[in-house]
């Protein structure tokens, strides 16, 4: 009797533990073009019915378009296009809200995407409209410091520089700059305490001209990296030389069906947490392309192109959990959830969305 009583006791004391455990909040930020849209839109999402409550809609009338997280989760960072600058917020660690807290320059014309270093010292402004990528330190309090350094691409003849994204190696000693005016892919040596950038011993890697190089992500494994390349919406794949930053070209991968006749531009590219699978968001064929990946070698073979159900699929996000897939279609006011197969990699289309306007850009964090 007395094992009994002590089993019942130990069981209802594991539940009430349970009970007492904080429940995971998931948190969706939303950045927008603001013709239509206030600015950034902050949402608790329930995964298990697709339901989702609207927090907070921080006003930046500038159009906070590209938005990034500090990697301690503390800060958010957004690209203000319409008026050239970059902004800093505080996340609250309990309501999940928004606080301005500084804005800067972004140097040149045009910020459309911006990038923090994995230790959390940098952040990086690429400015579309000028061709020039900026280096600001980060001070301790999230805010944005002072300028460590700026660099102007040239192009040559008729090409016009255009930087369109900077992505770091997961150790942060290197930088990969995506120029889409000049078809070159960028790599620097970053200096750990200053932020300069130094050429790589190998300092860019080509594309066929007029492929227009426009996001850049990195295998999990660190031996390869990918190109979204807009005008002709291909991917480029190269194996990263990981004592130099140098990326070596292997393939070359179209991104919509061969039988497809109408216009279309790349956009986004991410991995799935596992790195079995790319995704990459095409706007005109309004779809995500599915590559499987092969680790050891890097190549890619097409697993199949799920419709985006809107249209403009300008950024996107894969869930870390690997659950999901998250679609910001711009010219459809709609942030659209997919269910994602770990097997397969293919989505299907859940029916659920937000309705946001002009949505460009979504970000997960998870609150307890």
């Amino acid at each position: 009797m007395k094992k009994i009583t002590f089993s019942l006791i130990c069981l209802l004391s594991a539940i009430m533990t349970l009970a007492q455990k904080p429940k995971t909040r998931e948190i969706l930020y939303v950045g927008t073009y603001t013709q239509k849209g206030e600015g950034i839109y902050v949402y608790e999402f329930d995964r298990t019915n697709f339901s989702y409550k609207e927090l907070q809609v921080l006003t930046n009338k500038n159009s906070p378009s590209f938005l990034e997280f500090h990697p301690n989760k503390q800060f958010l960072y957004s690209a203000n296009e319409d008026n050239n600058t970059i902004s800093s917020y505080k996340i609250d660690p309990v309501t999940a809200k928004l606080t301005s807290l500084n804005e800067k320059s972004s140097v040149g014309k045009g910020p459309c995407h911006v990038s923090v270093d994995p230790k959390g010292r940098f952040i990086y402004v690429s400015n579309y409209g000028s061709g020039l990528l900026a280096v600001y330190r980060l001070n301790k309090d999230g805010s944005i410091g002072e300028l460590a350094d700026s660099i102007q691409d040239k192009g040559t003849g008729s090409q016009k520089p255009h930087m369109h994204s900077v992505i770091p190696s997961a150790d942060g000693k290197f930088i990969y700059a995506s120029d889409l005016g000049i078809d070159k892919i960028m790599v620097y040596l970053v200096d750990p305490k200053t932020g300069k950038l130094t050429p790589g011993s190998v300092p860019y890697a080509n594309v066929k001209a007029g492929d227009g190089p426009r996001h850049f992500a990195i295998h999990p494994n660190g031996n390869f990296g990918y190109s979204a390349c807009e005008l002709k919406s291909v991917v480029n794949s190269f194996q990263i030389i990981k004592n130099s930053g140098a990326l070596v070209p292997l393939e070359r991968v179209g991104m919509v069906p061969d039988d497809f006749a109408g216009k279309t531009y790349a956009a986004d590219i991410h991995f799935s947490p596992d790195g079995k699978f790319l995704y990459a968001s095409n706007r005109g064929h309004e779809s995500i392309v599915v590559y499987s990946v092969d680790a050891k070698t890097g190549k890619l073979t097409t697993a199949g192109y799920p419709e985006t159900h809107g249209k403009h699929p300008r950024n996107f996000l894969v869930d870390e959990k690997g659950e999901l897939v998250y679609v910001t279609n711009r010219d459809n006011d709609n942030l659209v959830f997919f269910e994602r197969n770990s097997e397969t990699g293919l989505l299907t289309y859940t029916k659920k969305e937000i309705s946001i306007p002009t949505p460009v850009c979504v970000k997960q964090l998870f609150l307890k």
